[in-house]
């Protein structure tokens, strides 16, 4: 309750006590604040909703179900005690300022209680709405079945991350296509984003995953509908090596879990304007509040990663490696370049004991030099591993003033992979160390829940381009309007090797490069969400970029404010964000040179000094060449912009 400042509540109650169900179905509506999106729920022999958006249907009835204990099903044939209705209208306070430093969480809700003892609670806010289930059943309970289901009203198109099983580190490409193009059998993880009519963009995600199966999406066999399926509870395992743990064996049934409880939120993020997406905080406000009673210690920042430039630094007179010498330079590059952290990935121990260390690096010395430069270290470890040494590694790590852990390859999410998420932000925080999960399920809010839960991958990001041809400018500007919606993404952007995707582009694995301009890749900074986010390349790389390292050096992680300018789903997008008195525009484009005017209204009075960095005259041949201008700007003034094929556009504005 310390990080909510509440500013008012309006709490109405409609009472409808009922011995015994009328005859037909009953039924209840629910709008959001500002009437344009409106939920209908029936209660009959099935529970059904359907949502309107500004007088257009787009969700046409769909059944909400659930089967417990084999045989008790939630939602069929199911008697009306009450229903509640309620408005809230309140500002929380976040522990991260991922987008801004208040929240104004407003909503209509609507609860049904039923008999059986079990509820449905639904909200509706201007960006979308939730529904989910909440339990009063003795004991513990099994949950065999959960209907979710999506019947659209026509044949929209859909952006569709397509998996290939429920192993995965959802790394996902997304496949636009209409949804009668989806081959039966086929399904994506979350979130997929509809486009239906009349601009209006339908996000499909869940939040407050705990103690129950992530959920994916496939065709049902309705016409334009898609239903969730789930990942059974694992009975067995496959272990191959120090990381791959393979589910070969599921139960029949999803999750073993506590009766009286609360499931996840089914969510739906809705809206008109394609720039809505970029700023919506749904599977925040949804997200349970933070159960850490001390967060003054989580500190957001910038980190210089070893793993993608495969610590290739040069003119030093020391051999560069996984070794001491080496993480000191990384040491000193952020030192005097104001990030927070060093991170040393695969290398540091011997793979399978946390407590082996590689015999070249010192990491007490490591750790103790960072700290004279004020540059906390964070360790890579492989999930398995770090399950297997638990506490032991765990309390090691805060003995020795590790900063954070960044837990990698855990590459599922049934109930007990869900469990464990859990486990590693609880126990990381009574030992106060930051958590970046890879090899990871999309975020469903846990940065409120476990605020140190800092940031996450579940994102096909740029250390892909070691290996493949697939981090295209179409697919960096489609993440934004994706993948973000979840949550913080640790994309690790700042490839100083850019190169267009026709002529410059190769795959090498130990001095990787990325598609798209320069200045494509410093505006992921600013339109990119991640309190820890990282500098990819090499600090001799960026040492050697001394005007793009000025404005990585100062570009924040978190923010005060996010305007969201200009923005088409996958195609463009156009961002502000302020940070103290400072602001931050970036844009993006995809394989489409566009152009832009952008209104700077947004600054307060007074004049302001802007650095801003555009595409070079020769981007579209060298994607490397841009340009660095430095002038005066004020409220009033506007400026165009040119942005090449998979371009982009990055400034910096600083009151005189």
């Amino acid at each position: 309750m310390k990080n909510k400042i509440s500013i008012s509540i309006l709490l109405f109650m409609v009472l409808f006590t009922t011995a015994i169900m009328p005859a037909g179905a009953k039924t209840f509506s629910l709008s959001s604040p500002d009437g344009k999106i409106n939920l209908n729920i029936s209660v009959g022999e099935d529970i059904t909703y359907s949502v309107n958006v500004s007088g257009k249907e787009i969700i046409k009835p769909s059944v909400i179900a659930m089967t417990v204990n084999e045989k008790t099903e939630l939602g069929k044939n199911s008697g009306i005690i009450n229903s509640e209705k309620k408005s809230v209208d309140e500002l929380l306070k976040p522990v991260i300022k991922v987008k801004s430093e208040i929240i104004r969480d407003n909503y209509n809700l609507l609860r049904i209680n039923f008999k059986g003892n079990f509820a449905l609670e639904f909200r509706a806010y201007n960006d979308g709405t939730a529904y989910r289930f909440i339990t009063s059943l003795k004991g513990d309970i099994t949950v065999n079945r959960e209907n979710v289901e999506y019947n659209f009203a026509d044949d929209y198109n859909i952006w569709f991350p397509e998996e290939e099983n429920f192993y995965t580190h959802m790394e996902r490409s997304y496949i636009f296509e209409k949804l009668s193009g989806i081959a039966k059998g086929k399904f994506s993880s979350i979130p997929a984003l509809v486009a239906a009519d009349n601009n209006i963009k339908v996000a499909i995600t869940e939040a407050d995953l705990f103690n129950y199966p992530g959920y994916y999406l496939t065709p049902s066999e309705k016409a334009n509908s898609l239903k969730g399926i789930f990942p059974g509870f694992p009975l067995e395992v496959k272990e191959n090596g120090d990381r791959d743990v393979p589910v070969t064996k599921y139960a029949d049934y999803l999750a073993e879990t506590k009766g009286k409880r609360e499931f996840p939120w089914r969510v739906l993020v809705i809206t008109q304007k394609d720039a809505d997406l970029l700023t919506s905080q749904m599977i925040y406000k949804l997200a349970s509040p933070s159960r850490i009673e001390s967060t003054e210690w989580i500190k957001p920042g910038k980190v210089a990663w070893d793993w993608w430039n495969a610590l290739n630094v040069s003119g030093v007179d020391f051999k560069s490696g996984v070794n001491t010498a080496t993480y000191k330079y990384y040491i000193d590059f952020a030192s005097a370049n104001k990030i927070e952290y060093i991170i040393l990935d695969e290398g540091w121990y011997k793979l399978g004991d946390l407590f082996a260390i590689n015999p070249d690096v010192n990491l007490q010395e490591i750790i103790d030099y960072g700290k004279q430069k004020n540059v906390g270290v964070i360790l890579w470890v492989t999930w398995k591993t770090l399950n297997e040494q638990f506490e032991k590694a765990l309390d090691h790590f805060q003995q020795i003033g590790v900063k954070g852990i960044k837990v990698d390859f855990m590459q599922r999410d049934d109930q007990w992979m869900v469990e464990f998420y859990e486990k590693v932000a609880k126990e990381a925080a009574k030992r106060h160390l930051l958590v970046d999960f890879h090899g990871a399920y999309k975020p469903t809010g846990l940065i409120r829940t476990y605020p140190n839960v800092i940031s996450s991958e579940g994102v096909k990001g740029n250390e892909n381009n070691k290996w493949s041809e697939l981090v295209t400018p179409e697919h960096t500007i489609t993440l934004p309007f994706t993948r973000m919606l979840a949550g913080p993404m640790d994309f690790t952007p700042g490839a100083m090797r850019n190169a267009n995707m026709k002529s410059e582009f190769r795959i090498i694995n130990d001095s990787p490069m990325a598609i798209g301009t320069r200045c494509h890749e410093m505006a992921m900074y600013v339109i990119y969400e991640s309190p820890l986010q990282m500098l990819c390349d090499n600090p001799t790389s960026y040492m050697k970029e001394k005007e793009c390292l000025e404005f990585l050096s100062d570009v924040p992680s978190v923010w005060d404010t996010t305007i969201a300018i200009d923005a088409k789903a996958a195609d463009y997008a156009i961002m502000a964000r302020r940070s103290g008195s400072d602001w931050y525009v970036g844009a993006m484009t995809d394989d489409t040179a566009r152009d832009f005017t952008i209104d700077f209204s947004f600054l307060g009075n007074g004049s302001y000094n802007i650095t801003y960095y555009q595409d070079g005259i020769n981007a579209d041949r060298i994607a490397s060449d841009y340009k660095m201008i430095k002038s005066e700007i004020k409220s009033s003034d506007k400026l165009n912009i040119h942005l090449f094929p998979g371009g982009g556009w990055a400034a910096r504005i600083t009151k005189k």
